[in-house]
């Protein structure tokens, strides 16, 4: 019953959004708050900042998109404020196309998606509330009633800008229904629909030898022509095309280049002048966001055409590329899995993570920087330090290619070998081993890679294999010590003591007795020795740290055991190589003891309580790493 008192509620709240009134009473509203009377572009840009924007890293972040877009945050604000926000003001971008390009499965579906329904939610909100003539085909500004030389004073009084004319019917009606009075013209509010064709049209390309200009413009309607006796009487016209439709909202154009130049032609008027032409009227007003997308090979193939520089130059393209993220990507697949019937499937912790490492690999391009690979190059992008690089060679590596993202494994491919590892029958769980092993028997009836491609993206995949193998060890590491935090911090603040001691040459006091003492140098080596840290580099790797404490202070933040790369690596590893011995006999052997038994369960139960393992995948995590360690 829950659900039918919501249904209730909302239609309820439907029929208390709506209103009815003459011009007069929609000029007192107006008055009152004139953002009734804001262009669709500024409608759509409101929208988006109503959600919110937050301020990260000296980029902006719409919260508007942060649910469904995952890892596109420079696009995004390259996206609002180079095309919305300037538009929203009245700036000449308003008159342009905005085309989505980018590869396949990048997301430029889903922005679009994304706009329409936010935009729907929109007009339900006071701040966006859309009023039109009542009965008005095309759902036009009451604004548009008052004559051209009254306008100005129209606008200085409201304190709003006015353009666009009466479409044929509204002109008609003014005439014969009310007389000329505009007065009493009535006015409603009406809200922004897909379903309903009010304010959102969208447009896909057909075969062009069936599809009508009719389509995006409207049409004669045959059944009143012998009634009005005129093919240029508005009542025996159909003002039902998709331009007519979106008219104060979006107009979608799927696929844009793919459609015949006569639809496209169409658009010239539109963008520039505000207006379109259909049947035998005067140029029709229509005041709205036109956006498209496509390809990057179909864009490529359009600009070469020189009959296409007129639209070319009404166009503002902008670049959708792949997500460059490992922890973004994972969000994409959570996000596809979580809409289908297969939630009820475990998928293991990292198995995720594993297939996001194999698809960035793929996306991303060699670096010039000297010593930088591409592992290290996917972790700066995903956020994480590496030695010896700083936040402005992460900013020279992104500036380094501008078509970096637009080629590589797209997210739709790894989700089909996902689905393929997930409909298995009789499978409870699947792991990061069963994702990567989908993913490389898809390679092999992937129909547009090259041998050459194949072999380079296997060679990820076996990347990818290495990657999980050491969050498999971290992970058994983690369950192995009752308290990991505890213990690496244990083990970070004796190594900050000593090394602090050790670079202001003074003594260490022993916490139990009180006793001074010399420098731990056995401790802080066998830390070191896990990352490579010579002898000969100790001291300068040591006054490091010091430096990052330092830094870290001034700044008023707390340095911690994983604050530092490399650090944090030395200490894992130190852990784990103190409990190597232990995990490799307790997971390795085939008859444990009591004893080794009682610790294989506690370390299964720690899996499942604090690691999101299931038992299945916990059992077959201790005994892939008990592998490992064997090996």
């Amino acid at each position: 019953m829950d659900i039918l008192k919501r249904i209730s509620a909302y239609k309820a709240e439907s029929e208390k959004l709506a209103w009815t009134g003459t011009f007069k009473e929609y000029i007192e509203l107006l008055k009152r708050d004139p953002a009734p009377a804001m262009t669709a572009h500024a409608r759509v840009y409101e929208m988006i900042e109503s959600y919110g924007v937050v301020e990260d890293d000296g980029r902006k972040k719409y919260k508007f998109f942060e649910q469904e877009i995952f890892g596109l945050d420079r696009s995004v604000e390259q996206l609002v404020e180079e095309y919305f926000h300037s538009a929203a003001r009245r700036l000449d971008v308003r008159k342009r196309i905005l085309l989505l390009m980018g590869p396949v499965s990048g997301g430029k579906s889903t922005i679009v998606t994304m706009l329409k329904k936010g935009l729907e939610q929109f007009s339900r909100t006071d701040r966006g509330a859309v009023y039109a003539i009542k009965g008005c085909p095309m759902h036009e500004d009451p604004l548009h009633l008052i004559p051209h030389e009254l306008r100005a004073d129209a606008e200085r009084e409201l304190g709003v800008r006015i353009e666009g004319n009466l479409c044929p019917s509204c002109q008609m009606r003014l005439r014969t229904d009310f007389e000329g009075d505009i007065e009493n013209v009535l006015v409603e509010r009406v809200l922004i629909s897909e379903d309903n064709r009010v304010g959102i049209g969208t447009f896909s390309p057909s075969d062009p030898k069936s599809q009508d200009i009719a389509d995006l413009t409207g049409s004669i309607d045959f059944s009143t022509i012998t009634e009005y006796g005129s093919e240029s009487d508005p009542r025996a016209y159909r003002f039902d095309g998709e331009l007519n439709k979106a008219n104060r909202g979006i107009m979608e154009f799927q696929e844009m280049l793919k459609c015949d130049e006569k639809f496209l032609w169409n658009l010239l008027s539109l963008t520039q002048e505000g207006n379109f032409k259909a049947g035998r009227f005067a140029l029709i007003s229509a005041d709205e966001l036109i956006i498209a997308h496509t390809n990057e090979t179909e864009y490529r193939s359009f600009i070469s055409n020189k009959k296409n520089e007129a639209l070319q130059s009404r166009m503002i393209v902008m670049p959708v590329p792949y997500n460059l993220r490992v922890s973004e990507e994972e969000k994409i697949y959570s996000k596809l899995i979580g809409q289908s019937d297969m939630k009820h499937i475990h998928i293991a912790p990292h198995s995720l993570r594993a297939a996001a490492i194999f698809s960035i690999l793929t996306r991303l391009k060699e670096t010039k920087k000297q010593g930088m690979d591409l592992v290290k190059k996917m972790r700066m992008y995903d956020g994480e330090e590496v030695e010896g690089y700083k936040e402005a060679d992460l900013k020279e590596m992104q500036s380094e290619y501008m078509e970096e993202g637009m080629t590589g494994i797209d997210p739709r491919y790894v989700i089909n070998r996902i689905s393929s590892a997930l409909i298995k029958q009789d499978l409870a769980c699947i792991n990061a081993l069963d994702v990567l092993r989908a993913l490389k028997d898809g390679l092999d009836h992937h129909p547009s890679i090259t041998r050459e491609e194949r072999e380079r993206f296997l060679n990820f995949i076996s990347i990818a294999r290495k990657e999980y193998d050491m969050l498999a060890k971290k992970e058994i590491q983690k369950a192995f010590v009752y308290s990991y935090e505890e213990s690496a911090h244990t083990l970070f603040e004796n190594y900050l003591d000593n090394i602090e001691s050790y670079c202001n040459w003074t003594k260490i006091k022993d916490p139990l007795t009180g006793e001074e003492m010399d420098p731990d140098e056995r401790l802080m080596r066998s830390i070191e020795e896990q990352i490579g840290v010579s002898e000969n580099a100790k001291k300068a790797f040591r006054e490091e740290i010091l430096i990052r404490i330092s830094s870290y202070s001034r700044k008023g933040k707390k340095f911690e055991y994983n604050s530092h790369d490399r650090l944090r690596e030395a200490i894992e590893k130190k852990l784990f190589t103190d409990l190597k011995d232990v995990v490799k006999i307790t997971t390795s052997t085939k008859t444990p003891d009591e004893r080794q038994l009682k610790r294989i369960n506690e370390v299964t139960t720690r899996l499942i309580d604090e690691h999101g393992y299931c038992p299945v995948c916990a059992n077959e995590l201790l005994r892939y790493v008990g592998s490992l360690l064997n090996r």
